[in-house]
Parts: C-alpha cells; sequence; structure tokens
C-alpha cells in the first residue's frame, strides 16, 4: 500500500487516549500509513464531522445521525455504558420536575448526552459549553445544573455537586438495552481496502492497550485533568472493554434503538439505520 496520511480525531481524554496509544506512539507496523493525531473536544469533533474534514474520526453517537452518508462506523471503538453514561449534577437537589424551564449546561447540541437529556426531560433551557467547563457554567451562575460526561462523570462529588440522573441508568431502565454513547467513525471515501487496513491497524491499537494496560494508561492519564490513578483506571475500564474491542449485537441493538426514539419525537431531522464496515 502507497504511503498515505491519515488524519485521525479523538478527543483529549483517558479513555480515547488509551485506545489511540499504541498508534501514537507508533508501537505497530503501520506499513505505508502515516497518522497524525487531533485532540480535540468532541463536539468540534462532531462539527468537523458534518464538514467531513478528517479521515477518521471519534464521534458521538447522536452525530452520526446527520453524517451516515459520509462516514461509516468502524465495528470497533465504541464508548458504551451498561447502566451508566452521562450525570445530571446540580449544587442543590432538583427534583426533575424542577427543571423545566431551567438553565442547564450541555457539552453541545451534537452529543449523544444532550439527546438523551431531550429525550428524558422537557422543557428546560439549553447552554452549550465544552465538556471540560461544565461545572464552572454552574459554579459561576451561568447554569443551575450541569450534564457532565467523560471524566467528569467520577469526579462531580469531589467538586461539590449532586448527581440528579444518571442518563446510562435511565436508559437501561427504559430499553434494558445498552448505550451507545460514541463511536469511531470512517469517511467512505477512502474506498473498502485503505478503510478495512485502517480498521485493522485501529484494533491492534485497542488490543495492544488492553494488553498492556499499564503503560498505555500511563500515557492516558496525562490527559486525565488531575485524576488520580485508581480513577483513571477505573474510567478507562468503563469505557475500554470488551464492548470497545468489537460492536456486540445488543450495542447495535441499542444505538437502532436511540435512533428509532430520536425520530419518534422529532429529534433528529431523518430516520437512520447505522451503517457498519466489515470486520
Amino acid at each position: 500500500m502507497e504511503s498515505r496520511l491519515v488524519r485521525i480525531g479523538h478527543s483529549p481524554d483517558p479513555d480515547d487516549a488509551f485506545m489511540f496509544y499504541a498508534l501514537a506512539r507508533e508501537k505497530l507496523d503501520t506499513g505505508g500509513l502515516r497518522f497524525q493525531h487531533l485532540l480535540e473536544g468532541i463536539e468540534t469533533l462532531n462539527n468537523w464531522a458534518l464538514q467531513g474534514r478528517l479521515e477518521v474520526t471519534a464521534i458521538s453517537a447522536h452525530a452520526y445521525a446527520y453524517v451516515a452518508d459520509r462516514y461509516v462506523l468502524l465495528p470497533h471503538g465504541a464508548s458504551v455504558g451498561r447502566n451508566y453514561g452521562p450525570i445530571l449534577v446540580a449544587k442543590r437537589p432538583f427534583d426533575l420536575a424542577e427543571l423545566r424551564g431551567k438553565r442547564i449546561a450541555v457539552p453541545g447540541r451534537l452529543t449523544t448526552a444532550f439527546l438523551l437529556l431531550r429525550l428524558c426531560l422537557d422543557g428546560f433551557r439549553a447552554v452549550e459549553a465544552p465538556f471540560d467547563r461544565i461545572f464552572d457554567a454552574v459554579d459561576g451562575g451561568e447554569a443551575d445544573a450541569g450534564l457532565v460526561i467523560h471524566e467528569g462523570q467520577l469526579t462531580y462529588g469531589a467538586r461539590g455537586f449532586l448527581k440528579l440522573l444518571d442518563l446510562g441508568t435511565w436508559w437501561h431502565e427504559k430499553t434494558g438495552l445498552p448505550l451507545p454513547l460514541g463511536a469511531n467513525a470512517i469517511r467512505k471515501d477512502l474506498g473498502e481496502p485503505l478503510c478495512l487496513e485502517v480498521s485493522r491497524l485501529l484494533r491492534a491499537s485497542i488490543d495492544y492497550g488492553l494488553a498492556n494496560r499499564e503503560e498505555a494508561l500511563r500515557y492516558a492519564m496525562q490527559f486525565g485533568r488531575g485524576m488520580e490513578r485508581s480513577l483513571a483506571d477505573r474510567f478507562v475500564g468503563m469505557y475500554v472493554n470488551e464492548d470497545t474491542r468489537a460492536w456486540s449485537p445488543e450495542s447495535r441493538r441499542g444505538l437502532q434503538q436511540l435512533f428509532s426514539l430520536a425520530w419518534e419525537r422529532g429529534l433528529i431531522t431523518k430516520r437512520v439505520c447505522p451503517e457498519f464496515l466489515p470486520g
């Protein structure tokens, strides 16, 4: 295969860093392929995907609904919550009914967290903030509550916040299915041979991290924004696991259910049937 640059976008958080460690630190023989890693917040990556900017990207499951014509999902790399997921937090207790009309800081309108919150609650006012500024938005009075993703799902208590709702638990109770929150996608115009080779290497990177957990975790911790090792290890374990190695049939059903419910509620603009690259 001739030499080619492939740009990969992923979030600067421990689970994505763990997943891409072997590629980022050149632990794998990539043949003629060269990889450039671009680390951006998930909502930036979602918006870039709308433009088709990168060959490979981490993407919110929600955002995939708007780029399914241009990107195909890789058969690995998913972030799946099993009875856990994004958490709605505040500085004081709220009944969920009290949140009607309240300002809720959200990490982007294309995030799966935002879609889930809209499926669960009506009538709140969304205040967009970068995922790592959700706590600050509530502390600063810009919002009454905040929707936290990434490591915020584990650190909210230490920041003095109370949990109002775990949307992963809500989803599990509603559907009995896993909750696909994020995925890796590859642009279709690369052609199937190149897509399959990139997919093989990305799966190998995931497998390398899982097989060499300590060194991959040491690398990932630099993206943990001060997380202690035990907490980073727990977070990586939540979102880099067998669900990441391969999309299970039930996780695929969970993704389809997410799109079906969103379509029925008028929260996405068209029906979506997820398309996966073979592998």
